[in-house]
């Protein structure tokens, strides 16, 4: 049966069937409240009876303004606002903003606290992409993977209280290092996670990878070429989902990524189905690099050691005038910068998370921009989503998993 075509409005092209009359397409509002949206994101679809033949995603509900927040902060006092930007991987943000600022003022950390930061963002890996499986499983119809992902990410809420007091949003993170060492139960506590987290995450395999429903939804569906990929600047597993290798922690180590043994996952179609199996194997290598740190974890200082930037010891604020007026100093007016400008980028769960800094001098950065992963991995929504169903479009928008913590940022 031959499709013919029509006009029915100027710059618009619908499908005609012989027989039946030509309509108007239909403007669909998905959001911005809408639980399949992951978010405040308005998509304003425009359908031809199921088909989607326009999508224009639309953002800025949120109203956050954390970039203009930074250039009346020191930049102590922003780190807690990085935990907001990918809410689902706090301590990765903190670590990613302070990794810049370091980069700026000259500091390197001494290996146990590079050790320390690696856990954190490994085990931040690992949540946001439970979080991830579990809510593309239910988005899907699935509601059992969702309550099997959920269990473990407990288990790593607990590890993170422990480690830093609390359980999400954890301000553990410091410029020039952490808050403080390692507490003596998490190590054991994590080892235990160790032990268990794999068998039950192999249980959450064999429930969804070969699932018939779950890959009928997701092959073949969002398809993101290589060229694609590239030419709109996606990041993370959304990138590698797509076949191109470029993972920062192996093209620009840091924190010493260098000299863990893992694997960078990468896709050979790009559709959704490949982007869920690219963040599984993700959560695999991140055991392992988890695994090789309790094995290599050094013993020494975790801080950077600067008398001038650095807060003195609590015991000789306490009992010292010289280390007070010292204290008082360095919390009133931060850490002294020097003039210059400096790019860092982190891979974060949802990719490259980039920290631009200007600074003119002094302990409040002249200008701050953040580049966003799921900012920029929601541009290519509007190309691929055309062409699909309604149906179709929770499935694409949940693979490509963004946050809008750090989208509208």
């Amino acid at each position: 049966m031959a499709i013919l075509e029509y006009q029915d409005s100027p710059g618009r092209t619908a499908r005609q069937v012989p027989g039946e009359l030509p309509g108007e397409r239909l403007t669909l509002n998905m959001g911005p409240s809408h639980p399949s949206t992951h978010g405040v994101l308005r998509l304003v679809l425009e359908l031809d009876g199921e088909v989607v033949t326009k999508a224009t995603p639309e953002i800025g509900y949120l109203h956050r303004g954390d970039e203009k927040l930074a250039e009346n902060m020191q930049f102590n006092q922003f780190l807690p606002y990085t935990d907001r930007l990918d809410y689902l991987a706090p301590i990765a943000n903190n670590i990613a903003c302070a990794l810049a600022i370091e980069k700026l003022m000259g500091w390197e950390i001494p290996p146990r606290g590079k050790a320390i930061r690696v856990i954190g963002c490994e085990l931040a890996r690992i949540s946001a992409h439970l979080l991830m499986i579990g809510c593309l499983g239910m988005d899907l119809g699935a509601m059992t993977v969702f309550l099997y992902t959920f269990t473990e990410r407990e288990k790593i809420y607990d590890l993170m209280e422990t480690l830093t007091g609390a359980r999400f949003t954890t301000n553990y993170t410091r410029v020039g290092g952490q808050t403080r060492d390692l507490p003596p139960a998490f190590l054991a506590q994590l080892r235990e996670f160790l032990r268990t987290f794999p068998p039950a995450f192999e249980e959450v395999d064999r429930l969804v990878t070969r699932n018939r429903i779950f890959v009928d939804r997701t092959k073949d569906i969002g398809v993101i070429t290589k060229e694609d990929a590239i030419a709109y600047a996606l990041s993370g597993p959304n990138l590698r989902g797509s076949g191109v290798d470029h993972d920062l922690r192996k093209k620009h180590p840091y924190l010493d990524y260098q000299n863990y043994e893992f694997e960078v996952p990468v896709g050979a179609v790009g559709d959704c189905y490949d982007r869920y199996l690219v963040r599984m194997e993700e959560i695999r290598q991140s055991v392992r690099i988890l695994t090789q740190v309790l094995e290599k974890l050094p013993e020494g200082p975790i801080n950077w050691h600067d008398p001038k930037s650095m807060p003195p010891a609590k015991e000789a604020v306490l009992t010292k005038m010289e280390e007070l007026i010292h204290h008082f100093i360095v919390t009133t007016e931060g850490a002294s910068a020097p003039p210059g400008e400096v790019y860092f980028a982190a891979e974060n769960p949802k990719g490259e998370l980039g920290f631009y800094i200007y600074s003119k001098g002094g302990g409040v950065p002249y200008r701050m921009k953040i580049r966003s992963p799921s900012f920029v991995n929601l541009s290519i929504m509007q190309k691929i989503i055309p062409g699909h169903m309604v149906s179709d479009v929770v499935g694409i928008l949940g693979s490509i998993d963004p946050v809008f913590g750090e989208v509208d940022r």
